[in-house]
């Protein structure tokens, strides 16, 4: 059974850091490209990074562009959103989800995916 399950969100003020992780277990993470998917209040679903499966290609929602970083660690099966510089409008429950396919290709840009986690709660407020 797949699980993916997050950790790390809280209440930030502007400018600051939080670094979210995202536990998988049920499925061979490291064959899998991996996303984070936000959703803020009254909104819709926000993608906003994926990763290939090695770690070696990444892209990133234009507004989080230099300012958050994904990464993963395949021996500890854990994926991560390094978030600096956090601004207002980044406030939202933040998920990990994995597709059906391992391709890279078919989750940048993406909202619809097989598996989620619960998500985790980043509030930016001053």
């Amino acid at each position: 059974e797949v699980q993916l399950v997050e950790s790390g969100g809280g209440l930030v003020q502007p400018g600051g850091s939080l670094r979210l992780s995202c536990a998988a277990s049920g499925f061979t993470f490291s064959t899998y490209a991996m996303s984070w998917v936000r959703q803020a209040p009254g909104k819709g679903l926000e993608w906003v990074s994926s990763i290939n499966n090695g770690g070696s290609t990444t892209s990133y929602l234009a507004s989080v562009k230099g300012r958050f970083t994904i990464s993963r660690d395949n021996a500890k099966n854990t994926l991560y959103l390094q978030m600096n510089s956090l601004k207002p409008e980044d406030t939202a429950v933040y998920y990990c989800a994995k597709k059906e396919t391992p391709a890279y290709l078919a989750y940048v840009g993406k909202t619809e995916y097989r598996y989620w986690g619960q998500g985790t709660q980043v509030t930016v407020s001053s």
